[in-house]
């Protein structure tokens, strides 16, 4: 995706040899033709498999997983961080530790939104380590559901995450992948990494 790799360029700020921030357009400000454009992007690749439901984590995953869900023409879900008065029980929930924020949040989804008969597509904004993903697929386990696959806006290829999942087997699909952030160079691998 030539257009989302540009955004990163142009308005992504290296924070770290780890981090970057891409509150532009992604994950506070958002663009809504971009997310368009990555909502069709996935659609195209996982339109095959069946996709009952997307699945996110709140809140950074909804944009790009409401637009996949509308191109796909399934519902989207997010996984709560915070329970409200409202979602106290009759809910799958799992731990999941941030490498951004440096905390550990219980995220949970009610019972009736996911069922042993869906096949689910988690994605997310980043796949760095991979907690949020290992997070999301324990609660498609308990549920009962299948894994469709993983699709990833932009993927830090320098950490384990994504290397992780291609092991299980999981189909995992990035738009952009970062190689570096060194020396607050932004640098993507030559060869996009897919499975």
């Amino acid at each position: 995706m030539d257009q989302l790799k540009k955004k990163i360029v142009e308005e992504g700020k290296v924070l770290s040899p780890s981090v970057i921030k891409v509150d532009a357009f992604l994950n506070h400000q958002i663009d809504p033709v971009l997310m368009k454009e990555i909502g069709e992007e996935f659609a195209s690749r996982f339109k095959e498999l069946g996709i009952t439901k997307v699945l996110t984590l709140e809140s950074s995953g909804i944009a790009p997983a409401q637009m996949t869900a509308l191109s796909l023409g399934v519902p989207a879900i997010f996984a709560r961080k915070k329970k409200s008065l409202t979602m106290k029980d009759h809910l799958y929930t799992s731990k999941v530790h941030s490498f951004t924020k440096q905390e550990t949040n219980e995220i949970s989804i009610s019972k009736d939104f996911m069922t042993e008969d869906d096949h689910v597509l988690i994605l997310d904004d980043f796949l760095a380590n991979g907690q949020a993903a290992k997070g999301l697929i324990d609660l498609i386990e308990q549920s009962g559901a299948s894994i469709a696959g993983v699709a990833i806006v932009i993927e830090k290829g320098f950490q384990d995450g994504g290397r992780l999942l291609r092991r299980q087997g999981i189909k995992v699909e990035s738009l952009a992948t970062l190689s570096s952030l060194e020396g607050s160079t932004i640098t993507f691998e030559t060869q996009e990494v897919s499975s």
